[in-house]
């Protein structure tokens, strides 16, 4: 009888060639060893290597000084929303070299998508200290006019989509704005932002799988800190992180070290190249620890042991490490790291001061904006919460103007 040999024989199917083969071997659930994290400084902030992308004292020195910058208004927020002054609030520590690094690696025209966690992208971008807690108090200098929960920041002129709290929508949105950049000859592309926990959703298979079809340039950003809010990622998923589930949809994809601002930098720096010159998305998967709460509505050591938290909050820390590299380049002295701390806090207390004083927005507000004229149900809802706040006055603030 005669052996044919299938190992040779191709199928020319729909998508490219397939060869066939006589072994029935199934695609093992997870590799022998797990996808390597790129990084470039150690913990004392000592190059690991030169394969990265170099850059100047200028940027170091505004690199460093908005994490600084970040970390001193989280402290402040925080506290006034423990004072009661504001609502919510939701810090970055920990993430400071993800936001600030990830961000000076964009150019000002590609188009930003975050979770709820990168305000840093934002303070790159030229977004003032006064911005930021007009904000958070929402008064009647807020963009959003007061509608959305504290954190939940936008920008046109800087090219920041508002961030909505609905885990992961931002997605297939940044897809279609990144194939519309791509439809319209421009070179940009858009950066999405989400956590491991948004990899869980059902948006997030959908988008990837959309970029990948459409050749759309947008970079998939995962903030793998480990937990989505107090679920860990043994209880999401069995995959190998997140970075693997890109190659799955045809996407090129990198794992690095999100504490490490060089890093995070030369990956972004990287991604965008390949989105923007090829068309490509890319997935990057930035590995690091929430060493704050979830929110100002969370308390982490009811799932994380506080020894681990601390063990990153010091030992890990971004902003120690990036400030190392730079001591040792010589671009910093710790005059200038005593000036620009003590300059950042009064700063802060300042915008606190001025956006506690301003009014809140009108009630018309809560009306407009979403019809051209509004239709006769809004027009009695208007005038009903109108004369409620008449006959009751005292129970209503004082300083919403009617």
């Amino acid at each position: 009888m005669q052996t044919i040999h299938n190992d040779s024989q191709v199928l020319n199917f729909p998508g490219g060639k397939v060869k066939f083969t006589s072994h029935l071997n199934f695609i093992p659930e997870t590799r022998e060893e797990r996808v390597h994290c790129y990084r470039v400084l150690d913990d004392d902030g000592y190059p690991l290597t030169s394969n990265f992308v170099q850059i100047d004292k200028e940027v170091a020195l505004k690199m460093y000084t908005d994490m600084v910058t970040l970390q001193t208004m989280d402290t402040i927020f925080y506290e006034a929303q423990r004072q009661g002054r504001i609502s919510f609030y939701v810090t970055t520590l920990g993430e400071e070299a993800i936001n600030i690094a990830s961000a000076a690696a964009l150019k000002m025209d590609d188009f930003i998508f975050p979770q709820y966690r990168e305000p840093g992208v934002l303070l790159w971008r030229g977004f003032t200290m006064q911005e930021f807690a007009n904000q958070l108090f929402g008064n009647k200098s807020d963009y959003g006019k007061g509608r959305q929960m504290p954190i939940h920041y936008g920008s046109n002129k800087h090219n920041y989509i508002t961030v909505a709290s609905t885990v992961a929508t931002q997605l297939p949105h940044a897809v279609g704005a990144a194939y519309a950049l791509k439809m319209d000859a421009k070179n940009a592309c858009t950066i999405v932002y989400f956590g491991d926990g948004g990899s869980s959703t059902g948006d997030f298979h959908a988008a990837l799988n959309f970029a990948a079809v459409l050749d759309a340039p947008v970079i998939f950003f995962c903030r793998n800190n480990g937990f989505a809010i107090s679920t860990p990622v043994s209880d999401q998923f069995r995959s190998d992180g997140v970075v693997t589930k890109g190659q799955g949809y045809g996407v090129r994809s990198i794992r690095v070290d999100g504490n490490d601002a060089l890093a995070v930098f030369t990956a972004v720096h990287e991604a965008r190249k390949i989105a923007v010159s090829e068309h490509k998305p890319v997935l990057v998967e930035a590995l690091t620890y929430r060493a704050g709460h979830h929110s100002t509505s969370d308390d982490s050591t009811k799932y994380r042991p506080a020894n681990e938290i601390e063990w990153w909050r010091t030992a890990r820390d971004p902003v120690s490490r990036f400030r190392k590299w730079i001591e040792r380049e010589d671009w910093l002295n710790s005059q200038f790291e005593s000036e620009l701390r003590s300059n950042i806090r009064k700063q802060v207390l300042q915008a606190i001061q001025v956006a506690e004083k301003i009014e809140k927005p009108p009630i018309k507000d809560v009306f407009t904006d979403v019809y051209d004229v509004p239709p006769a149900n809004l027009q009695e809802q208007e005038t009903f919460i109108r004369e409620t706040i008449r006959r009751h006055p005292q129970d209503y603030p004082t300083d919403v103007p009617l």
